[in-house]
């Protein structure tokens, strides 16, 4: 996959696609029929499929001091993007003057002299433009004048217990997080939700009463609800994962404030300092609670470590019932095109 900063860097080759437009923040399951269904077709045309996103979040952007609320943010959602089949990411930096420009000439600009589009799909509530005054309306008969084809899709429906007739969303999502339904928000988002970040140094506690800890920073990831999870951990450029048991919160026991993932690998004991892990949150076991002292730690770890050993050797937790997503899948899937809006 070719990621680009600017239409500029669109050679002729890579122009003359079929373009999917959105944030596309968590590659859900709504996602993935916007652009398998742009998929689908740039295979039939036999032409590339380009998805064009923004770089920060409008959010991040008009909000800079808001909590973190990415669940994906550009490093995984790049990877995700790559791995369903996305031949081109169009990545416009979310500036003042994107932030400002009409939608008529980001479809002019960006659509037709930048892409040289050929047919865009979205999702039925896509917005675009200053003040967000575009929309799939815009789309549509700019398309009829500029020969670009439009599709939109309708909302795509949940079938959880719980979330059943909610619409696929990245709110749906932080929300099931939030609470701690890491299994729910798995099955929502269709792959493993994943915390991506770099070991840093900590106190090195964890080594002195056994049970060594990866400390890494949150960063701009959405804060899930704090507690001990069952996790799985990929290294950068790997596909093999190793078990472990994570904390991410404030780490009350030693009066520590700020918010931190700690996570403790199984059978592993090598040095990964500065390395860049992918944590997969499988399921939520407990809150974070206060110890009176470290053998009590220690004896929580125990325990929170054997149950996590038993959640990640249940079926439904394997690794392999929710790998991340592919065009092939998505088209063996859904063999006949999902349904438009138009």
């Amino acid at each position: 996959m070719r990621i680009l900063r600017h239409t500029s860097e669109l050679t002729d080759a890579d122009r003359g696609c079929v373009v999917a437009l959105g944030n596309f923040d968590g590659f859900h399951r709504g996602h993935q029929v916007v652009i398998g269904e742009a998929g689908r077709l740039a295979r039939e045309m036999g032409l590339l499929l380009a998805v064009v996103v923004t770089e920060p979040h409008p959010i991040s952007f008009f909000a800079p001091n808001a909590p973190a609320f990415r669940l994906t943010p550009f490093r995984e959602r790049a990877q995700l993007l790559e791995r369903f089949g996305v031949d081109v990411l169009l990545v416009l930096p979310f500036d003042k003057d994107l932030a400002s420009m009409p939608a008529q000439t980001f479809v002019l600009d960006i659509l037709c002299r930048g892409l040289d589009a050929k047919h865009v799909f979205v999702g039925y509530d896509y917005r675009f433009g200053k003040g967000r005054g575009g929309g799939t309306d815009v789309l549509g008969y700019m398309g009829e004048m500029e020969g670009f084809g439009l599709s939109v899709i309708k909302a795509v429906t949940v079938g959880l217990e719980g979330y059943a007739g909610e619409v696929y969303s990245s709110t749906v999502v932080r929300k099931a997080l939030q609470n701690g339904e890491a299994r729910k928000a798995a099955a929502l988002l269709g792959h493993w939700w994943t915390i991506n970040g770099r070991v840093t140094e900590g106190d090195k506690r964890g080594r002195t009463i056994g049970f060594p800890t990866a400390n890494i920073e949150l960063g701009e990831s959405l804060l899930p609800k704090l507690g001990v999870y069952a996790v799985r951990v990929r290294f950068e450029g790997e596909t093999k994962t190793v078990a472990g048991v994570a904390n991410i919160g404030k780490r009350p026991t030693f009066d520590k404030r700020d918010v931190l993932m700690e996570v403790h690998l199984f059978d592993f004991d090598k040095d990964i300092y500065d390395q860049h892990l992918r944590v997969e949150l499988v399921a939520f076991l407990r809150e974070e609670q206060k110890f009176d002292g470290i053998e009590s730690l220690k004896a929580q770890i125990h325990k929170d470590s054997r149950v996590a050993k038993i959640v990640l050797a249940e079926p439904e937790n394997a690794v392999e019932r929710l790998i991340a997503p592919t065009l092939g899948g998505y088209l063996d899937l859904f063999p006949e095109p999902h349904i438009r809006a138009r």
